[in-house]
């Protein structure tokens, strides 16, 4: 019989290994829950030193294991000054026994070291790498004859259900790796017992007419138990499910075309880092089910069991991945393939899980070459080899050229494309992807990240790209979500992100150490405009809502209110009296004057929300951040014969005196533009084809492109003294 504890209690923590200082502590623990957060880049990466003092354990069992959910990001552990062993990964379950070196009085002392390395992943990206022991510990007493502990950090119970094309039948293998004896294996009350042979026993079950897993439809699980003849049980849930990616017609779940649309999904917190419990990853969930998606690209990393779990209950389709990120590390090949058999190992099971991720960006940093390529084969074949049921996709960064072989290495494929944001105007999207799909009719394609930084306090009435206000959000993802409506031929779509996330690198959009692509902050206490035109597209839960709560003070004599609703027609109220009443379909606009002080409503039958808006002589400072309100608002000199903002480099540079002023300004900033972002962004390759793109763009509109990629000083620069240079 096999017995756990949750061993989460009673342990020191310090950074010096002499426990110096010590402080006691409760895991989950992440020794980065602040400096990772507050910006500067400057957080602690070190070692962490935790110690637990313990009595020899009563537990039922001939063994005793210790199991580490997650610990990161290499850990050693150590028992009473015996090394057990090391693991090398930061999002993974691993466990060691721990009876050989049990005395009655025992002190377990492990590592977690989130330090710089070049041969382990991730190391380079826009989040931050905590440290710690971060999920939960649990002590395990099992016989010795018992399953499978330590092979990449599964239970050693494998379920493959496979389901006719008529959809009529499954058949469920079942596998068990034990060392001798037989097993029992049961579902649905029915029993077959298989004798042990080379360290695996094996059967299969048929369930005629099965109840399918179905999406968010209706998401039935399966139940299966393997009990070994030393006494050992395991069980684990299943779904009976087939789907295939179609390039013209998408995702297919049962044999029904099931359109995917979704977001990714990181799992930190505000003040906690990595070391969220059980109550915020449901909170997460409901707030996924809330916006209505049926997708979650679960990035950049294995994320906790019982996420996983919640995904099976509740039918959302996942993307699951591992943190080959950014750049590509010659050393690192290891670390990546031992990653990507945890991650397939651990999560086999578990049936919203549709694709295994390889990588992501990966070609930001280096380009292509023949080591990464060679890495991702290998990445590609061993997903096979463990999971012959499932398909291999990759994250392509824009920027990778497409006639590229590995953007076609995998079954499917994905661009993370912020035409709109980063550079490009919002059209590019979709010009991109249809171009693609025209060149590659027979590759699916779909688009694995998108978004748009927002702020809740930057408010504007005319938005525009890299302002960081929650309106230009919203503009953003009405965009994106109207190409996707038109577009089947996308298999997936993930915006990035669900929640703003920590990332210690960034300092931009007034706030230090956070990404703000998330449509709800960090804290999870504000859904963000944005957050609504999704549950507008894909919610079925009656509502309306007023966006533009938190811009209260206007400037503008007539201003627009917008609403985002599932219902068909709105009205609206202001000061208590019927105004106007539209129908229409997700996005209602109402413009009135602006006099004083007013109370809006908007109603759709018994559905409601109101607001308060006031005229003002000037716009609150609050409301703007000074510096992209310079990026994107700047005056413009224009004297006739002479050159401005308005001329593009390759005119300007044909004038000695030209050249010498965007040798000056221009140049140095557009060939470092990309360090403005940090380590996941310095040493990107920008092709030479662009640079000589962009000496084609007049100045202005590139700087509009551009938005915060660009600086202050060049934009001053180059508009006070380019007026002074005759043509």
């Amino acid at each position: 019989m096999r017995t756990k504890e949750l061993w989460n209690e009673g342990w020191s923590f310090s950074k010096d290994s002499g426990f110096a200082d010590a402080e006691q502590v409760s895991l989950p623990h992440c020794f980065n829950s602040t400096d990772g957060q507050d910006g500067g880049n400057d957080y602690f990466r070190g070692t962490g030193y935790y110690r637990k003092e313990f009595t020899r354990p009563v537990l039922d069992g001939d063994e005793i294991w210790v199991e580490f959910r997650s610990v990161a990001m290499v850990s050693t552990v150590t028992l009473n000054g015996v090394e057990l062993g090391r693991h090398t990964g930061g999002y993974s379950t691993f466990r060691f026994e721990l009876t050989p070196h049990l005395q009655d009085n025992n002190v377990l002392v492990v590592t977690a070291n989130n330090e710089y390395s070049e041969t382990y992943y991730p190391q380079k990206a826009d989040f931050t790498f905590y440290g710690g022991i971060y999920r939960d510990v649990w002590l395990l007493g099992v016989p010795k004859e018992h399953f499978q502990l330590d092979h990449f950090g599964g239970e050693g119970f494998k379920v493959t259900p496979v389901v006719s094309k008529d959809l009529s039948s499954c058949e469920v293998k079942m596998e068990a790796w034990i060392s001798s004896g037989t097993v029992t294996f049961s579902l649905q009350g029915e029993e077959k017992t298989a004798e042990v042979r080379d360290g695996k026993a094996e059967t299969s079950f048929v369930i005629p007419n099965p109840h399918l897993w179905n999406g968010k439809k209706d998401p039935f699980l399966y139940e299966a138990t393997a009990v070994s003849s030393s006494g050992d049980e395991v069980s684990t849930r299943f779904g009976c499910r087939r789907y295939e990616i179609d390039p013209e017609r998408g995702f297919i779940l049962n044999n029904k075309e099931y359109r995917l649309a979704g977001v990714s999904k990181h799992q930190d917190r505000w003040a906690k880092g990595n070391a969220v419990s059980k109550e915020d990853l449901k909170e997460d969930m409901d707030i996924v089910l809330e916006l209505g998606v049926n997708t979650l690209r679960l990035a950049h990393y294995q994320h906790d069991q019982y996420f996983y779990d919640l995904c099976d209950e509740k039918g959302i389709i996942v993307w699951a991945e591992i943190p080959y990120i950014t750049a590509h590390m010659k050393d690192g090949r290891e670390n990546t393939l031992s990653q990507m058999q945890e991650l397939i190992v651990q999560n086999y099971n578990h049936p919203s899980i549709i694709v295994w991720g390889l990588s992501n960006e990966i070609t930001t940093q280096g380009g292509v070459t023949k080591d990464l390529e060679e890495n991702h084969k290998l990445l590609n074949v061993l997903a096979h080899k463990l999971d012959p049921t499932r398909l291999t996709t990759m994250a392509h960064v824009f920027i990778l050229k497409t006639k590229e072989p590995i953007a076609r290495l995998t079954d499917v494929s994905a661009w993370n494309l912020y035409y709109g944001w980063y550079v490009g105007d919002l059209p590019q999207n979709e010009k991109f992807l249809d171009k693609y799909h025209k060149k590659y009719p027979k590759a699916p394609i779909g688009l694995s990240e998108y978004g748009a930084d927002a702020n809740i306090q930057y408010q504007t009435a005319e938005p525009i790209k890299g302002d960081y206000t929650e309106a230009y959000q919203c503009l953003y993802h009405e965009h994106i979500l109207e190409m996707w409506s038109k577009r089947p031929y996308l298999w997936t779509i993930y915006a990035w992100n669900l929640f703003d996330f920590g990332a210690d690198a960034r300092n931009e959009g007034g706030k230090k150490g956070q990404n703000q692509k998330g449509l709800v902050t960090i804290d999870r206490k504000t859904r963000k405009d944005a957050f609504y035109i999704y549950k507008a597209y894909f919610s079925d839960e009656p509502f309306v809502h007023l966006c533009g709560k938190r811009y209260e003070k206007r400037v503008e004599a007539e201003t627009e209110l917008k609403v985002y609703s599932n219902q068909k027609e709105v009205t609206l109220y202001v000061d208590g009296k019927p105004v106007e009443t539209q129908k229409g379909e997700r996005i209602f606009r109402f413009n009135f004057e602006l006099a004083g002080s007013h109370e809006i409503e908007v109603r759709s039958g018994e559905l409601a929300d109101s607001m308060t808006v006031q005229k003002v002589e000037e716009k609150p400072a609050e409301y703007q951040s000074e510096t992209m309100m310079v990026h994107n608002w700047f005056d413009v000199e224009v004297k006739k014969g002479y050159f401005s903002l308005k001329d593009a480099p390759i005119r300007i540079k044909r004038s000695k005196e030209g050249k010498a002023v965007l040798d000056k300004y221009y140049y140095p900033m557009i060939h470092g533009m990309t360090e403005r972002y940090g380590d996941v962004s310095s040493g990107v390759k920008i092709p030479k084809i662009t640079y000589t793109i962009l000496d084609f763009v007049p100045l202005e509109k590139l700087f509009r492109m551009l938005g915060s990629m660009i600086s202050l000083e060049t934009v001053e620069g180059l508009g006070k003294e380019l007026p002074k240079i005759r043509k």
